[in-house]
């Protein structure tokens, strides 16, 4: 299990503020948080090193890049070994609309979000992702409308 970090209140704050907006500069961060800029470049480092902030990047539209159509697929297998996992895996994650793949406990083994131009490309999609390995049973959730989208982690939560 990964160790979790000493978070103080300013490491969290430089995390809200990175998650709103991680194009402003060092300086407009700086003053947010009440530090000045070297210290708070510091934590920022700092929080990249311990693997705390993992990326700095754009949030794409889906929309805007024709792929409007939002997909859940629940997938159950009865296969349970390492060896059909590892297959299975890698070939879901060579697949690019699968942007989300979470392997579940209870009545579903996989889901995984994929997002599509219209229903016809998801059909292809899906032609391939039965492809990849022995499957049991596959089924699928289109979004109808998405109410609540982010990517920011609530990190007041976390242990100090």
């Amino acid at each position: 299990m990964d160790e979790i970090p000493s978070l103080d209140v300013i490491d969290r704050a430089i995390l809200t503020e990175l998650q709103s907006d991680a194009s402003r500069s060092i300086q407009q961060i700086a003053e947010v948080v009440g530090l000045s800029q070297n210290p708070c470049w510091r934590r920022i480092r700092r929080l990249e090193a311990d693997g705390v902030i993992r990326a700095r990047v754009a949030l794409v539209d889906p929309r805007k890049v024709d792929k409007a159509l939002t997909v859940f697929v629940n997938v159950r297998t009865n296969q349970h070994n390492q060896a059909w996992l590892d297959r299975f895996a890698e070939r879901v994650r060579a697949i690019p609309e699968v942007v989300e793949f979470y392997r579940m406990s209870g009545e579903v083994d996989y889901l995984l979000k994929i997002l599509a131009a219209d229903v016809a490309e998801y059909d292809a999609i899906y032609k391939r992702l039965i492809e990849t390995a022995e499957l049991h049973d596959i089924s699928s959730s289109f979004a109808m409308e998405q109410i609540k989208f982010t990517t920011e982690v609530p990190v007041g939560a976390l242990h100090e």
